[in-house]
């Protein structure tokens, strides 16, 4: 195992930081490697906003379900799928816009996430902790337009960054063998596999820095899509111009 290996194996959302700021070239850094990342089709469809300002930063806590962290963290970013940064290159040639399909919608917001995953690999070799905020859908309108997001953006989630005041453990993922599969899908032995890991992470939970609720990860998922899961997301997205056709 190689040191890379070591630093992904060891992620883990930090939600208290210390009061020491993020050097601003170290930040330009940080976005210049999410840049890397690999983009489909060269669209380059993810925006970042920095958010510094602690007034727009407590509105946008409360929207997000009164998360302390995004008050506190000593960065706070928000990730934006954007169409409308490509799509304004179908203006300047005289080309017919078509960037509301579906397909354009999944690959802006799969850059997002790819950009914003190297930049977290980024910031934890550098010594930073994360976290990673969904919460601000939901509000997405509130928090678009704070932001002042125009139609083709919209915001996939935020992320906390600062120096961790806090050491959690890491939270066992499901076995290699559930996930990993050969030449085709399969689920055999998936459920003893499963059966095996819940009691992992009970035991976790129950134990974990704090003390938890000792519920599994079968429990907490069937729980998760057993209920409705921000409704206002469809029409949300098509109000921004992301009409999936």
């Amino acid at each position: 195992m190689n040191d890379v290996h070591q630093l992904l194996f060891a992620h883990r959302s930090i939600r208290k930081y210390t009061d020491q700021a993020v050097d601003k070239e170290l930040l330009r850094t940080l976005v210049q490697a999410g840049q890397a990342a690999a983009t489909s089709s060269f669209l380059q469809g993810a925006t970042v906003i920095r958010v510094r300002d602690p007034e727009r930063r407590e509105r946008i806590a409360t929207l997000a379900g009164n998360q302390v962290h995004v008050r506190t963290a000593p960065e706070f970013l928000v990730l934006c799928a954007d169409l409308k940064r490509p799509g304004s290159c179908c203006e300047q040639y005289n080309k017919p816009f078509a960037g509301d399909f579906t397909e354009h919608f999944i690959i802006a917001t799969v850059d997002v996430a790819l950009m914003a995953q190297n930049m977290v690999v980024a910031a934890e070799a550098a010594g930073l902790g994360v976290c990673y905020i969904g919460g601000i859908r939901n509000n997405p309108r509130e928090i678009s337009d704070l932001l002042k997001l125009p139609r083709g953006v919209y915001p996939v989630f935020g992320l906390c960054l600062g120096y961790p005041a806090q050491d959690p453990e890491v939270k066992p993922r499901l076995p290699l063998d559930v996930v990993l599969k050969e030449e085709c899908y399969s689920d055999e032995g998936d459920a003893q596999r499963i059966a095996e890991y819940d009691e992992v992470v009970r035991e976790y939970y129950r134990t974990r820095t704090g003390g938890g609720h000792g519920i599994c990860w079968s429990e907490q998922v069937a729980g998760l899509l057993s209920e409705k899961s921000r409704p206002h997301m469809r029409q949300f997205l098509a109000d921004q111009g992301f009409t999936m056709k």
